[in-house]
């Protein structure tokens, strides 16, 4: 029977060998489930019904190479809240790769023109997804949007995205206008922000490092890139913090 003292392991470098296996498990069940999800909400984005003045929105953009799909169980997870002032909806954009952020904050202008004055939108981002909620809610000085939610966004750039040959690497580039106006745009430390960052993102180096500088920050650890799609505690986080900036409006501390 083999040792683990015996092959040169001590327990604790076995320990932190299962934990390892076991934080590539769950990022690759996650990738393979977000693979599953791929084919949902392509055609159209998720549109919501009936949002009325007082009501909260809560529009969800994901990352490079993924779909509006992926996003299902964050916004199964996120619910409908029903409130004796109002109710929670979500929506959802599609985008494929290629175009740049931009280009897609333009579409989520678009999607987000019929929602009434007085409704409150919050953005919630995944990776590619967060760098478009934040470059939206401060290029489009849209009072109805309140906050911006980061899931494993790397506001530092990552230098080999230019490589793909897409105006999208090129806006995640380190030194991209597009990062740079988002960090010192002049409205930044006026519109709220969090970044929930996985700790163990192998995406990029040093992953609390790319959390939006300014901002909160919230680390996950032992979570991967994709499993912060479909981690409860992630959706929870998500939940509370949409909850509490509603909370903060309605009794007139939003600031926006």
């Amino acid at each position: 029977m083999m040792r683990f003292r015996s092959a040169g392991f001590s327990r604790d470098e076995a320990a932190a060998t299962r934990g390892t296996f076991a934080i590539a498990a769950r990022e690759a069940m996650a990738f393979a489930r977000q693979g599953m999800l791929l084919r949902h909400d392509v055609a159209h984005p998720v549109i919501p019904q009936g949002v009325a003045a007082g009501d909260d929105l809560v529009v969800f953009l994901h990352g490079l190479f993924a779909t509006a799909g992926v996003l299902r169980p964050l916004r199964a997870a996120i619910g409908r809240h029903v409130f004796p002032d109002g109710r929670l909806h979500t929506a959802a954009l599609n985008y494929f790769p290629g175009p740049g952020v931009a280009t897609i904050a333009e579409r989520l202008r678009e999607l987000v023109a019929p929602v009434p004055r007085g409704a409150r939108i919050h953005l919630v981002g995944h990776s590619l997804g967060g760098v478009v909620a934040r470059y939206f809610a401060l290029e489009a000085d849209d009072a109805r949007v309140v906050q911006t939610i980061s899931l494993a966004t790397p506001f530092a750039g990552i230098a080999s995205a230019a490589w793909l040959g897409l105006e999208t690497g090129r806006d995640l580039h380190p030194r991209s206008a597009v990062l740079r106006r988002i960090v010192v745009h002049p409205d930044a430390a006026r519109l709220p922000h969090l970044s929930i960052v996985a700790g163990a993102d192998r995406l990029v180096e040093t992953p609390v490092a790319h959390a939006l500088p300014g901002g909160d920050v919230r680390i996950m650890e032992g979570r991967g890139h994709n499993t912060l799609l479909f981690d409860d505690e992630v959706a929870r986080a998500v939940e509370a913090r949409i909850l509490e900036r509603r909370r903060l409006c309605r009794e007139g501390q939003g600031g926006r």
